[in-house]
């Protein structure tokens, strides 16, 4: 599609996403939903970027200006959207970010009335409405004209459920939190100090330009920094928009997503809760957390690289949980999408409930050694079909053999061709990887 990627409409704000773009999302959102004697009811949250206010102003207006009611939850998180759309019947949400990217990015992420992302039709739809390849939307009149809503109370009912769901407390417990000056600045440190935890928290004062920027899950070394300076027992790091999470343990070890299917994985086959026995995966997750399932006599299947298409892969088969090793974890007794602090409290509550350190629950966990690099190009499509790429790739894929294996795919938010290669070494990993990236700038498709 022209517009939206695998997670929404993204680009720089005035530059590739502009308010008008946005003015007719909110145009079309509002006038799709229009039923005979309904009020179209739509949830609006944003993270910290500058540019949410801007967005949000357009959307809002494009709604109401189609006869929709708007409902602000003002700074929340993505998963505060979905969870209020199927709690109160809204008719869809609207998150406003641009997730991990840096600030001067934004996005428009449309969540459907049931607390999933759009319908990709739907998506197509939009994009013909705003290059004006349909006709022109009426505009509501008089007494039609849509309304805007405060709905902070949203946010703290969301909270609340957060609050409620661990089974244990987490008395004795010190807890680190990278909240990446992103939406989980609102909430996370209130959530966790409910359950009795003494929390330390860094990155928690947004000012607009500051979301991402050296801090949360996508700079995890300064969540291990905290672990280091305060001695704490356990640490969490979230991203702009608190829909993943990775952790640290007291050893200073990343706990990814990978480690998390693990170990919430085997802790809902300990408690009856994992449905066919089988954890949903994306084809980004490390060979060694497939052996380690082997071992445990757990299923697993594997989806397309996108929480969406977990999602839908859990939906379908009823599965328990699923994720992806970035720390999109869904977890399908609670959610529909993932959420990072929702994931902080499962992981929690398998910690706490094992007896065991958070190392020693992942000690038969192997991480076969993995290096991914995301090569800037001209054109996606026209890199991935070059006939050199393809026999570069058929080359690695057989020098590998069994000790490893390559996954070569295009972003799907992003000008980026992602090369990652699992081996046995990581010299084996950057012998591969490289073969395939200098394939990319001889046939001059990378931008330097």
């Amino acid at each position: 599609m022209k517009y939206f990627g695998t997670d929404g409409f993204r680009g720089e704000a005035n530059a590739v996403l502009t308010v008008e773009h946005a003015y007719k999302v909110g145009r079309f959102l509002g006038h799709y939903y229009r039923k005979e004697g309904h009020n179209v009811r739509v949830v609006i949250g944003k993270d910290t970027r500058l540019s949410g206010y801007m967005f949000e102003s357009a959307l809002i207006s494009g709604l109401t200006a189609s006869g929709a009611d708007a409902y602000e939850l003002h700074v929340t998180t993505t998963p505060s959207v979905s969870y209020l759309i199927r709690k109160e019947n809204f008719d869809c949400g609207i998150m406003i970010s641009a997730s991990h990217n840096p600030y001067f990015d934004n996005g428009i992420k449309i969540i459907n009335g049931r607390g999933h992302k759009l319908e990709a039709r739907v998506e197509e739809q939009i994009e013909k409405y705003i290059d004006g390849e349909v006709e022109q939307l009426p505009l509501a009149k008089r007494e039609n004209i849509g309304r805007c809503h405060d709905y902070s109370a949203g946010r703290q009912m969301y909270i609340d459920f957060l609050k409620n769901l661990p089974k244990t407390r987490f008395e004795g417990k010190t807890i680190a939190l990278d909240l990446s000056n992103g939406s989980a600045s609102v909430m996370a440190r209130e959530i966790f100090e409910s359950l009795g935890a003494h929390v330390i928290v860094r990155h928690d004062t947004p000012n607009g330009t500051n979301i991402n920027r050296d801090c949360g899950s996508t700079h995890i070394e300064s969540l291990q920094s905290l672990m280091y300076d305060t001695g704490a027992d356990i640490g969490f790091a979230y991203d702009g928009d608190a829909d993943r999470c990775l952790a640290v343990d007291d050893e200073g070890n990343v706990i990814d997503g990978d480690h998390i299917l693990y170990i919430c994985g085997r802790y809902l086959r300990e408690q009856n809760k994992l449905n066919e026995d089988t954890v949903v995966t994306t084809v980004m997750s490390n060979m060694g957390l497939y052996k380690a399932f082997d071992r445990l006599g757990i299923r697993y299947e594997q989806t397309a690289v996108g929480d969406k298409y977990v999602c839908e892969n859990m939906m379908e088969h009823n599965y328990s949980i699923g994720g992806e090793q970035s720390g999109h974890i869904i977890f399908k007794e609670h959610a529909v999408t993932g959420d990072g602090i929702l994931t902080s409290l499962m992981i929690m509550e398998a910690w706490i409930s094992s007896g065991k350190t958070l190392a020693e629950l992942t000690e038969d966990l192997v991480i076969y050694p993995q290096l991914l690099v995301n090569v800037k190009v001209r054109d996606k499509l026209a890199a991935r079909l070059d006939v050199d790429v393809q026999d570069a790739e058929e080359a690695v894929k057989n020098n590998l053999g069994n000790a490893g294996r390559l996954l070569l795919r295009e972003s799907g938010t992003e000008p980026l061709i992602r090369v990652m290669v699992e081996a046995e070494s990581e010299e084996m990993c950057k012998e591969n990887v490289d073969r395939i990236v200098q394939v990319l700038k001889k046939k001059g498709h990378v931008i330097e």
